[in-house]
């Protein structure tokens, strides 16, 4: 079992910047992909990030492509989501999620595990 815990998720104003982690907890040697998908009210959630566990190879949605960058530190079991340039569309509930798969890199059903979910609002 793996426990996902986010954080620094806020409000901030068009084109500022915010910095979500989320830790991870228990059996994280079993992992191989740690991803962030956002839920906006009324909207599907949807793929933003993805990053190998062990290697580091990156993925991004093209919505946020140059704007995100998703990092991680293996000795403090942390994935970082670094938002610069944010958006009024950014606003969302942002949720990290991990998996001891390779597979469905981009999709909610690709995970097994989930944070609990933190707010981003950025306002125009």
């Amino acid at each position: 079992q793996v426990t996902l815990v986010e954080s620094g998720g806020g409000l901030v104003q068009a084109g500022g910047s915010l910095r979500l982690s989320c830790a991870a907890s228990g059996r994280t040697f079993s992992l191989y992909k740690m991803g962030w998908f956002r839920q906006a009210p009324g909207k599907q959630r949807e793929f933003v990030a993805r990053i190998i566990w062990n290697g580091g190879s990156t993925l991004y949605a093209d919505s946020v492509k140059g704007r995100f960058t998703i990092s991680r530190d293996n000795a403090k079991n942390t994935v970082v989501l670094q938002m610069n340039s944010l958006k009024p569309e950014d606003t969302a509930v942002y949720y990290c999620a991990a998996s001891p798969l390779a597979i469905l890199p981009t999709t909610a059903s690709g995970y097994n595990y989930w944070g609990q979910g933190t707010q981003v609002t950025v306002s125009s």
